[in-house]
């Protein structure tokens, strides 16, 4: 019987471990589960809020924006704010619209191309002080963009652009953090036998770029100039530096303007917020058109 207890040894000792650490691990699970999800409800209702008060006050007028609860239907003035939006000062605010989809849309696809290239070449070519330039480009992706807003009305004004439309649009096709993302997309979508191959075929360096490696790299473009899109059509600073003449500026600095009015003018108050509703309604389209583009370039480097 001793025999027997000393070369079996009791059967249960691992698995009864294994049952000691498996209460432990689900307690890990769950807690881990509900900190995760928490953060990302909190998170969603902090972006939430601000659009669902935005949406509820601009159907409301302007007493029942101050003596109704903020999140509820009052007076459906909806189709009344809007149309005070559109006609005030002529008209001015279909122009605000129109200067920001100029700016926004040039310097999306302009810009996201010149970045596509220029990450691109970083890449796939071995040039004098490549280490070099490439780190000057990455150290502008830490300067604030709203540092070099004087130096740029600096140089704008010694050339005679500033307050100008070229003003605004050229320093935007120039983003550093583009770049970036386009040297990362070219690394995980363009192999270089295949570039190999196309030279052998005798394709040249821009044939090579345009037939070959552009199409491999259509969703890093979308992301990059979807990215410049909401950049440039948030962008405050640069504007308001720029840009003198209220028929040249973006719906985002039209916005303060009527925002200052509301101070002497509070009947402004309702169309400063109808206004950025509508202001939001194509950076929305933008990203609900593009996002089988942009999620497919996301998550393609992480699959690599």
């Amino acid at each position: 019987m001793s025999a027997v207890a000393i070369t079996n040894p009791p059967s249960d000792t691992p698995s009864s471990s294994k049952a000691a650490r498996r209460p432990r691990g689900a307690r890990a699970s769950l807690w881990s589960y509900v900190s995760v999800n928490g953060l990302l409800v909190i998170g969603s209702l902090y972006m939430l809020f601000p659009t669902l008060w935005l949406v509820f006050s601009s159907t409301k007028s302007l007493t029942a924006l101050y003596t109704t609860p903020a999140f509820s239907f009052a007076d459906m003035k909806l189709g009344e704010n809007i149309q005070n939006v559109l006609s005030a000062e002529n008209g001015i605010f279909l122009r605000w619209m129109g200067m920001s989809f100029l700016y926004a849309g040039v310097g999306a696809l302009v810009g996201g191309m010149i970045s596509v290239m220029a990450g691109y070449a970083f890449d796939k070519y071995d040039f004098k002080g490549k280490k070099y330039w490439l780190g000057i480009v990455m150290s502008g992706v830490l300067i604030p963009n709203t540092a070099t807003v004087i130096p740029l009305y600096m140089l704008a004004s010694k050339v005679g652009l500033s307050n100008t439309i070229w003003a605004v649009l050229i320093p935007v096709l120039c983003n550093p953090f583009g770049v970036y993302l386009a040297r990362t997309f070219s690394q995980g979508y363009v192999p270089n036998e295949t570039l190999e191959a196309a030279r052998v075929d005798g394709a040249g360096t821009i044939k090579t770029f345009v037939k070959v490696a552009l199409p491999m790299m259509v969703p890093g473009y979308v992301t990059i100039a979807l990215f410049q899109f909401v950049g440039i059509w948030n962008n405050f600073m640069l504007p308001l530096i720029m840009l003198q003449n209220r028929d040249l500026v973006p719906v985002s600095l039209g916005m303060s303007f009527w925002q200052g009015y509301t101070k002497t003018t509070p009947a402004f108050t309702p169309m400063v917020i109808t206004g950025s509703l509508l202001s939001i309604i194509p950076l929305l389209i933008a990203f609900i058109a593009l996002q089988r583009f942009w999620k497919a370039g996301l998550t393609a480097g992480a699959v690599k």
